[in-house]
């Protein structure tokens, strides 16, 4: 492991190896010729988007990702030659950007269609595109039911590529009858398109939740997202299925305090100290992603050991409460990942803080440096 100098004792380590693992898991969920894009958006859900990026591309991913230009663009300079999807909206500026740096463009509307036609017939190029079909999600997208004209109608620009088609599922975790429900109007959509004549090479719904559950929503092309960073869907899928965490975030103790009993920890009092104890400060906060939510309700690893948060998480430091052990500065904490057999994962952090496993990974700053094994 090459380890980069830095000075505040607080780091994410990423095993890319568990990255591959996750891959080769999902890729063996899949018929046959399906393809795979990941979803590297938002820096790889936290992960690093160059790197994990990279690990994807040496085991054959087909696709990546992002939700901007400006992420696209970021993998391109990073080196990564692997077609990407920018799966969100685009302005009309961003035109000239996507068609020369190959750059595969979502299209939901006709003036964004038309505008990237003009730049690719400029650069002599043909722009691929995927178009965005809305089934139920009410967000990016042409509505179903009028979406084999728009599709005509895109036809007609001479510049474009229409590589694939794609819709989103809002619910594949919580609704199983309306995620079949759009499934089925997916199929019927592209099943109205062949009888018209138009074969889109590319057909995608899938995110993890389906690709896990629901079959049928494979079609010729899936794209992961959580579950490629070891991370469930489900919280009772956890340990059910041979996923491996991605991510471990670490600190170390840098200050012990001995504290009486009856004295008051943190912003706003809201921990008293019920004997003699010994207080220790990580230098680890909600500046860094450790959300305040987490105060008086998270627990650490310190030597294999089970120790609680207490007091207010505060912006760069975090008490913890070790009774009389012999923890000492120095000694490593662990806020999600493995230390001698015991686990806190990025699910235990959701739960607290009741939220989805999502956002615990985006929360994490980018002042907390990453570290990568298994390059």
């Amino acid at each position: 492991m090459n380890t980069p100098h830095f000075y505040r004792p607080t780091w994410v380590q990423i095993d890319l190896a568990a990255v591959a693992s996750n891959y080769s898991t999902l890729k063996k969920r899949l018929p046959a010729g399906t393809k795979m894009m990941a979803a590297v958006k938002a820096n790889a859900y936290g992960h690093g988007i160059v790197e994990v990026s990279k690990k994807l591309a040496q085991c054959g991913i087909d696709y990546l990702g992002v939700a901007s230009v400006d992420e696209a663009l970021v993998l391109r300079h990073g080196g990564v030659r692997t077609p990407i999807l920018n799966l969100g909206a685009f302005l009309k500026g961003d035109s000239e950007a996507i068609v020369k740096n190959d750059i595969t463009a979502t299209i939901t509307d006709w003036d964004t269609a038309k505008c990237l036609d003009s730049y690719a017939g400029v650069f002599k190029k043909k722009a691929k595109v995927h178009i965005k079909i809305d089934t139920g999600m009410g967000r990016l997208g042409v509505w179903h039911d009028e979406a084999d004209e728009f599709i005509i109608k895109v036809c007609s620009l001479s510049n474009l590529l229409i590589e694939g088609i794609y819709t989103h599922f809002p619910s594949a975790d919580s609704d199983e009858s309306f995620t079949r429900s759009q499934i089925a109007v997916f199929s019927t959509l592209v099943s109205k398109l062949t009888i018209k004549g138009i074969e889109i090479p590319l057909r995608h719904t899938a995110n993890s939740m389906a690709v896990l559950g629901f079959k049928n929503s494979h079609f010729n092309l899936v794209r992961p997202g959580l579950a490629l960073y070891g991370l469930h869907p489900k919280d009772e899928w956890l340990g059910k299925i041979d996923l491996a965490p991605v991510l471990s975030f670490k600190t170390k103790v840098v200050y012990t305090k001995n504290v009486a009993r009856g004295r008051s920890i943190s912003y706003g009092r809201t921990y008293t100290t019920k004997k003699d104890t010994k207080i220790v400060t990580l230098p680890v906060g909600y500046g860094d992603g450790y959300n305040r939510l987490l105060s008086n309700k998270a627990r650490v690893l310190i030597h294999g050991e089970v120790y609680p948060v207490v007091g207010r998480v505060c912006m760069d430091q975090t008490m913890v409460d070790v009774g009389q052990a012999r923890v000492r500065v120095g000694d490593e904490v662990v806020l999600v990942g493995c230390q001698k057999n015991r686990v806190i994962y990025v699910e235990d952090i959701a739960r607290i803080c009741r939220t989805i496993p999502y956002e615990v990974v985006c929360w994490i700053s980018p002042r907390v440096p990453r570290i990568y094994l298994n390059v």
